[in-house]
């Protein structure tokens, strides 16, 4: 038989061919969308690192929520910017909070729009760790108390899931026991199972004010270098009661996306952090890449990759998008 017996550009010789065919699809149902909110009222704050993101205050972060849901996106994960830091990270575990506060806004206003409430200290620390600081080292077990104050409190404000975010280890028992005892055995916890030490965490640091005063957070967020550790930290999380488990960051890490998806029958996020925002961002303005087709692109490989959740901050624009 003359060559060629097997034509496979046939199938992508028109756009609508090749969209019948597309083997992987992007959906804002399947997007999560960082918000960041400030005290304050009518603050509307562009973090200078992550153009088009911004610290909100409680009036208008309710606002976007409505925009974010009127556009298909059913979730939003939230971080808060204290008014005061302390040692402790009480902000974190305050009942009147800034997350707290939010949460009920955003749940009184919009009550369908799922609020996915992150569950550290960093953000509330002085000294911007994720946990309990003695003598320069960061404690571990007495962290997962606060830790478990800090999703209770989430809660009883009305959020739909926690995501514990910290690396510390048991804190999805700890958490989970601390909910079921309280009667918040509905809801679920979505783990920050694999968050590694990452250089792409920079703008989130100025977004929410979070950079360490001293040291690093290696001895708590995983080696970039090791892979079956991941695995072995997604099992733990599972096994304590973690609902949903994630890979942070994504790009960088979309082996460990496929390692998560092929080992585990769970729920699987993703994180387009902070960094990977932003390099893209710099990248398109600079007039280096194709921003639309570079942001598709990737939340295309990290659905690829297996992630049926993506946490991104283009969220909102992709939604747009989408809907064209």
């Amino acid at each position: 038989m003359a060559f060629p017996i097997h034509r496979p550009r046939r199938l992508r010789r028109t756009e609508a061919i090749r969209d019948l065919v597309q083997e992987t699809r992007l959906s804002p149902r399947s997007l999560v969308y960082p918000l960041f909110a400030c005290p304050g009222s009518n603050i509307k704050e562009e973090i200078h690192s992550m153009p088009g993101n911004y610290r909100w205050s409680v009036d208008l972060l309710v606002e976007e929520c409505k925009s974010v849901r009127d556009l298909g996106i059913r979730a939003v994960i939230l971080f808060g910017i204290p008014e005061i830091k302390d040692d402790v990270g009480s902000g974190a575990y305050d009942p009147n909070g800034i997350v707290q506060r939010a949460v009920r806004a955003v749940k009184k206003s919009i009550p369908d729009l799922l609020v996915i409430c992150d569950t550290c200290l960093d953000e509330y620390t002085s000294h911007g760790h994720c946990g309990l600081v003695r003598d320069g080292e960061v404690e571990n077990d007495p962290t997962l108390e606060l830790l478990a104050r800090t999703a209770l409190t989430q809660a009883e404000a009305g959020a739909d899931m926690v995501a514990p975010s910290d690396m510390m280890d048991g804190r999805v028992g700890r958490i989970r026991e601390e909910l079921d005892s309280h009667s918040f055995s509905d809801i679920p916890i979505m783990a920050y199972s694999a968050k590694y030490a990452s250089a792409f965490y920079g703008p989130f640091r100025e977004a929410a004010d979070s950079a360490p005063q001293f040291g690093d957070r290696r001895s708590y967020q995983m080696d970039p270098a090791n892979q079956r550790e991941a695995l072995r930290e997604i099992a733990l999380d599972i096994e304590e009661g973690a609902d949903i488990i994630m890979v942070k960051p994504a790009l960088a890490y979309l082996d460990i996306v496929v390692l998560a998806r092929q080992a585990f029958d769970v729920p699987l996020a993703a994180y387009q952090v902070s960094g990977e925002f932003s390099v893209i961002e710099a990248a398109a303005r600079a007039g280096w890449i194709d921003r639309q087709r570079t942001v598709l692109e990737t939340l295309i490989s990290i659905r690829r990759a297996g992630a049926e959740i993506i946490l991104t901050y283009f969220a909102k624009e992709v939604a747009e998008w989408l809907k064209c």
